[in-house]
């Protein structure tokens, strides 16, 4: 049996990951950490948990040596305490961004703080299994991801690994969940609600993650990225518009994206078509670690219309950094996530 810990547990991927962990089989979870909730039980916080742990939180000095480290802090809160962290796990998986990005010259630009830490950049892995199985296997270390990067890079990865793309005009429409559990003037519900809100046309520091998994043989991707607040909880749906370098029929897009995507336990492959549930869709991915993938070719143009859908609480966050551990101590990929969403009513 795996023993694991939760850092930063009161959250709302913490609480995913309680949940996901809890179920698992091969997984004890030892503790889980909060500082403003400290000594209060979990079902205290996470009320779907009832009857299903009687662990209370604890605070980050209460925390003991364990096989496996999840850590689920706020970004810039992770790298100035990773040799601490490191002394307690063999294995760390971290779902901030403070390791995500390999250059650190990167972090002044997309999070506005110098990397405490450059020389752990190179230890981790960034946790996508889709794009990094093999490293993720023999890796000690696991970075987070994005899960609006998640979204567009499991959309694009096909298109630009075959360098089909000359550029991608993208935008994700995400949910409020994505804002975490600490309120904002832009997240109170009177503000948040009945909104369509673009909050970042340009410059969202996700793009760091794009231009660094779709480079491909040192081809620096041409994307351009903006995201738009919905009225939505749970969920990411990317409207990728892909121009392309060449004249390709859709059967030869189905091809490519079989061929990449064929094998994966959680990515399935959506004929776009009018008519209910014949398009991805966030509500119906709830709860679920699937990203749903189609696309629309329009005739006459060199432009491919790429859409996918996800929860980011799950395939961009909890459910990728439960994969990947599955992965890494090499138990069934799809152990404890093995669940359908809810028929969208």
């Amino acid at each position: 049996m795996l023993n694991v810990s939760i850092v930063g547990a009161s959250g709302y991927v913490g609480g995913e990951l309680l949940r996901l962990l809890l179920g698992h089989p091969q997984v004890r979870v030892q503790q889980a950490t909060s500082e403003r909730y400290a000594g209060q039980p979990v079902p205290f916080l996470h009320p779907n948990l009832r009857g299903r742990t009687d662990l209370r939180l604890v605070p980050l000095s209460d925390l003991q040596p364990c096989d496996l480290l999840f850590v689920a802090l706020p970004h810039g809160q992770v790298a100035p305490r990773i040799e601490t962290f490191a002394a307690l796990a063999e294995r760390i998986i971290d779902l901030s961004a403070d390791f995500r990005l390999r250059d650190p010259s990167d972090y002044p630009r997309w999070y506005g703080w110098e990397h405490p830490a450059p020389e752990w950049l190179d230890r981790f892995v960034y946790g996508l299994p889709e794009l990094h199985r093999e490293e993720i296997r023999q890796a000690r270390y696991i970075s987070g991801i994005g899960c609006n990067a998640t979204v567009v890079n499991l959309a694009l990865w096909p298109l630009y690994r075959a360098r089909w793309v000359e550029r991608t005009v993208v935008e994700v429409k995400v949910g409020s969940s994505e804002g975490g559990a600490e309120p904002t003037p832009a997240s109170h519900h009177p503000e948040r609600s009945h909104v369509i809100r673009s909050y970042a046309p340009v410059g969202h520091r996700h793009i760091a993650e794009l231009l660094q998994e779709l480079t491909v043989d040192g081809r620096r991707p041409e994307i351009h990225f903006s995201v738009t607040a919905v009225e939505l909880v749970r969920g990411a749906l990317a409207t990728a518009h892909c121009f392309l370098n060449r004249d390709v029929e859709e059967r030869e897009v189905w091809q490519l994206y079989r061929q990449t995507y064929g094998n994966e336990p959680f990515i399935r492959l959506v004929r776009v078509a009018r008519g209910i549930h014949r398009y991805p869709e966030p509500k119906i991915l709830a709860g679920t670690n699937y990203c749903d993938i189609g696309f629309a070719r329009d005739e006459g143009t060199n432009r491919l219309v790429v859409i996918a859908a996800l929860d980011n609480l799950m395939k961009g966050a909890a459910g990728t950094a439960v994969q990947a551990m599955n992965i890494m101590y090499g138990f069934p990929e799809t152990q404890g996530l093995e669940f359908p969403g809810l028929h969208p009513i």
